[in-house]
This record gives C-alpha cells, structure tokens and sequence, in this order.
C-alpha cells in the first residue's frame, strides 16, 4: 500500500512486516529493527528535556535540522519494542522539513499490521513519542 507521505524505504518496511506469519515474528521483526536505529541517541545523552513522558519504559528522543534544513530524529529507550517503533519512525520522518514532520500521520504503524500487537500502554507511549517530535517540529517554525 504505497503513500506518498513516507519515503520509498517504508514501504519495504511495511512488506516486510505484513510477511510475517503471527505476532511473535512481528516482534522478532521489531527487535531486528531496533539494533538498526540510524540515530541511535546515546543513554549519556538523555535528559529530563528529552525524556516522552507517558511511556511505559524509558525512552528519548531529540530532533535537529541537518545542513538542508531536514529533520534528524535520534532516539533511545530501554525497550527493545519502543527502540524498534523509534528506528521504524525515524526511517520515515529522518530527511522530511519541520513542515511535513509537524503534520506527521504515523498511519504506517497500521500498514505494518503493529498497531494490533501493541499494548494500550505501548500504543500511548508510542503516540506520546510522535506528538513529542511533531512539537519539536513545530517549533523550528517559529
């Protein structure tokens, strides 16, 4: 199901993750994919400022601007499921303007059949996660 509003990756992303037989090889997938986090946001490097309040573990997350005026997501938590939703994240909104990530709809963790397998608490902290960097975004439009 190809959308215009995620990089050409993400759809190999979302293949990849409706191939999987049950649940149990969607975590496993989710697992691979939080090792392979593009921005990894070192544990030294978290903050009280960039702590997502409202999730179950820790997590972290900081945006910044590249020299093209890009956003640049890194992330870290102690889940490996929480890492794995950030690194799928970061693939998609990594390279996009501060406009387009304020508007980000994260409809693919649907696509990607992850939306059914999360807790309410996951589900929440990973929404609380989104919100956090569409706000960062919305401030390097002011």
């Amino acid at each position: 199901m190809p959308d215009e509003r995620w990089p050409e990756n993400v759809d190999e992303i979302i293949e990849e993750f409706a191939d999987c037989f049950d649940s149990m090889e969607r975590f496993e997938l989710l697992f691979e994919y939080a090792k392979k986090h593009p921005f990894p946001l070192h544990i030294d490097d978290w903050t009280d400022e960039n702590m997502v309040h409202g999730c179950q573990s820790r997590a972290h997350v900081t945006c910044v601007t590249d020299s093209e005026g890009k956003i640049r997501v890194s992330g870290g938590a102690d889940a490996q499921i929480v890492q794995g939703l950030m690194a799928i994240s970061s693939f998609v909104i990594n390279g996009q303007s501060p406009k387009a990530v304020a508007e980000h709809n994260p409809k693919y963790i649907e696509a990607m059949g992850l939306s059914q397998i999360l807790t309410p608490s996951r589900a929440n902290g990973f929404m609380n996660m989104i919100s956090k960097i569409k706000k960062s975004a919305r401030a390097m439009l002011e």
